[in-house]
């Protein structure tokens, strides 16, 4: 057959054509891999040093992980994990869900593409293309790689990224920073944050259901429940591994239901200063250093914990500590609750304000030394005191309700009596002593003439931190400083007490003769090292103190109730010194406490006192203060044993009768003690020189006008009188009807 020139011509104008095609073809994949070989790319390391987690780690002062902090809450990212870390059951689910071919190509899969061009085409259901090298090349150039579906554009230029990333990357190093930055459901992004999130586990320890269930969330992170365990279930078929599909949605319910945002193995040693420490300042570093020692943190909490477990019975169920260096100021351990005991563990106890007790009497005793008021022999009136103030009568009481007559200030100050610190405050004020307090850091909120004298009882609300850190200005003879967070410099020390003075307090402090008076001679008080300790308990037991100090270390210790709640019968040896003992001897199994020497300016006498009101001693007396026999002034009587004093009424009482009041229902208690406390026997009760009657107490029917009450014994002599005044009214028979 003969063919015409027409046809010849027509081919080869066709070949022709094709040959340019081909060729225009070939230029343009000459320019495509020229311009792909130039794009940047970053590298594996680039992109592996520039992962930040969502969490701050706090470091120990030895280097070891303390706590984790979260800083970030766009989205959950934990620590990269290497491939080698990662569960191979995830890593074949994820290959098998999202990219089969990918060990197969070079960062473009040409036939996945085909498929789903032609689906678009015929209108068919659309498939997957993207590989996850381009996955990853869009997740590295998107700021959100949470992003939903990309234009015609965005995937060419993902498609030229991924075959860019595949001439530099190792498909491992593909396939970890893929895993490490994957979004997966919610807030939760890399493997990392979706095992410990959703599993409770490393990705290492991912088994082949949680790992179905992961990689199934890939295509579409917040479906349904339902639908991810259908999903899984195929993936687990396709693997032979279809024994897995057995109850596995109500298994992915839970687990997409219990999200957590820790694991139970993180730590979590140090979470109340981890949060005070990076609100003074929030570092750039995922990794921050602290002054924090990590072995006595986690014994300070066992210890809390145990004695907690001990006394809850007496309803106390929180505690705090914290354990200061003398000489730096540095925070060794920061302890605000007992943890799971408490009943509310994260509020900072130490950081809260509560009422200081009897904790303040050492700064109000260095004060009153410092003004030469008093000597640590110096002789003060423990027996009954009403005190007039703006709001009426301040009659301060001891502890144990009990008065001892005249004791020295020492024992006044180791055994922690009420009435002497109250006497003390009146001679130097309560406003000097307020400035004081103010000097060592104590946020007191109000003025002295606020508080009043019941400020030498700790009427203030302070936190025990500030209360510690004060402490330490006595552990280091009257300097104060700043408590060191570690953050910046810490300004210098400045001196708030006279040397000489903050050695006594700590001598007294530290004689366990002296305060067995109220503690005994064993009390969770006495070390077998030289340790100087106060305790203190607020009004109504809320609070219970014990803060002290060794040769190296300052302690605080507060028992109580986050709630504000009253504790029962639980004092200083039963609640907070237990604590602060054991905490003690950990700090010194190794280290010897030695007492401090004492100042050059001092003066040492041996001294008897009159009456043998306590035995003789050697004590330390400031210059130009010394004496050798202590004794009563000749116009002070000192109380014997069996004289009385009226307990109520206080002398200058104002009493307004009722009216509509019966009478019977309006005695007035005439009440009479010794020194000691107890109630004497044949008290003969007087008012305004006519006998009322011989029982103690008495109940009285005042009558209106000004009134003098007297206390006699039984051969009418004069005890004690106060004077009180009675406002006048009408008052109603019993069985009066208004």
């Amino acid at each position: 057959m003969t063919v015409r020139a027409s046809d010849r011509e027509a081919r080869r104008r066709w070949r022709n054509i094709l040959a340019g095609v081909f060729l225009l073809l070939l230029v343009a994949c000459v320019a495509a891999a020229i311009h792909i070989a130039r794009l940047p790319v970053q590298s594996f390391d680039a992109v592996r040093q520039g992962y930040r987690t969502s969490y701050l780690t706090l470091l120990d002062r030895e280097g070891a992980v303390l706590e984790r902090v979260r800083r970030e809450y766009h989205e959950r990212r934990d620590n990269w994990t290497p491939l080698s870390g990662i569960s191979p059951a995830l890593v074949s689910a994820v290959l098998l869900s999202e990219d089969r071919r990918f060990y197969r190509h070079w960062g473009v899969d040409v036939l996945a593409l085909g498929g789903a061009l032609r689906d678009r085409l015929f209108g068919h259901r659309m498939r997957g293309s993207s590989t996850l090298t381009m996955q990853l090349a869009g997740m590295l150039q998107s700021q959100d790689p949470r992003s939903g579906r990309r234009t015609v554009t965005q995937k060419l230029r993902q498609m030229a990224q991924a075959w860019a990333m595949e001439r530099h990357w190792s498909k491992q190093q593909i396939l970890e920073a893929y895993l490490n930055l994957v979004p997966w459901r919610g807030e939760l992004s890399g493997v990392t944050a979706a095992a410990r999130s959703l599993f409770g586990k490393y990705p290492a320890g991912l088994d082949s259901r949680d790992s179905a269930v992961l990689a199934a969330m890939l295509r579409a992170p917040n479906a349904s429940p339902a639908v991810i365990a259908k999903r899984a279930c195929g993936l687990l078929t396709a693997q032979s591994q279809s024994q897995y599909c057995d109850h596995l949605a109500g298994f992915t319910e839970y687990q997409l239901g219990h999200t957590s945002d820790t694991l139970l193995d993180d730590p979590f040693a140090a979470s109340h200063f981890a949060r005070r420490r990076l609100a003074l300042s929030m570092p750039q570093q995922e990794r921050v250093d602290t002054t924090i020692d990590g072995r006595l943190q986690r014994t300070v909490q066992t210890i809390i914990n145990r004695v907690v477990h001990q006394i809850r019975h007496s309803h106390a169920n929180d505690a705090a500590a914290v354990v200061l260096d003398n000489r730096s100021g540095r925070i060794l351990a920061y302890v605000g609750s007992s943890g799971d005991l408490a009943t509310a563990r994260y509020v900072d106890n130490a950081a809260a304000m509560r009422q200081a007790g009897s904790t303040l009497k050492p700064f109000l005793y260095a004060q009153a030394l410092e003004q030469r008021r008093i000597t640590a022999a110096s002789l003060l009136d423990d027996s009954a005191v009403n005190l007039p103030t703006g709001n009426g009568l301040y009659v301060p009481q001891n502890y144990d309700k009990q008065f001892g007559g005249w004791v020295s200030a020492r024992t006044a100050l180791a055994s922690s009596l009420n009435i002497p610190a109250v006497r003390l405050l009146v001679m130097v004020t309560p406003d000097v002593f307020h400035q004081r307090l103010l000097q060592l850091g104590l946020p007191l909120t109000e003025s002295g003439d606020y508080y009043g004298y019941s400020l030498a009882l700790g009427s203030a609300d302070v936190t025990l931190l500030s209360l510690t850190n004060a402490y330490r200005a006595l552990a280091n003879r009257g300097l104060y400083s700043e408590v060191d967070w570690g953050v910046g410099t810490v300004a210098g020390a400045r001196r708030i007490m006279s040397d000489e003075a903050a050695w006594l307090v700590g001598d007294m402090l530290a004689d366990r003769q002296a305060r067995a008076r109220t503690f005994g001679l064993d009390s969770a008080l006495s070390t077998p090292f030289w340790t100087a300790v106060k305790t203190g308990t607020s009004k109504d037991m809320r609070d219970n103190w014990t803060v002290g100090w060794s040769e190296h270390y300052t302690v605080g210790v507060w028992v109580g109730n986050s709630t504000g709640a009253s504790m029962r019968q639980v004092s200083g040896v039963t609640g907070a010194g237990p604590v602060w003992h054991d905490i003690m001897r950990y700090l010194h199994r190794e280290q010897a406490s030695r007492a401090p020497a004492m100042p050059a300016a001092l003066a040492r006498k041996n001294i008897t006192f009159e009456n043998n009101l306590e035995a003789a001693r050697t004590e330390y007396f400031l210059p130009g203060t010394e004496m050798s026999r202590i004794a009563l002034a000749g116009s002070a009587v000192a109380p014997v044993s069996g004289r009385m004093t009226i307990r109520t009424p206080a002398d200058g009482t104002i009493i307004a009768l009722d009216p509509d009041i019966p009478q019977a229902n309006q005695r007035l208690q005439l009440l009479a003690v010794t020194p000691s406390g107890s109630m004497p026997e044949g008290v003969r009760w007087f008012v305004d020189g006519r006998f009322l009657g011989q029982s103690n107490p008495f109940a009285w029917y005042p009558a209106p006008g000004t009134h003098l009450i007297e206390a006699r014994n039984r051969s009418d002599q004069p005890e004690d009188r106060v004077r009180i005044h009675v406002r006048g009214a009408q008052l109603r028979r019993v069985g009066q009807q208004p």
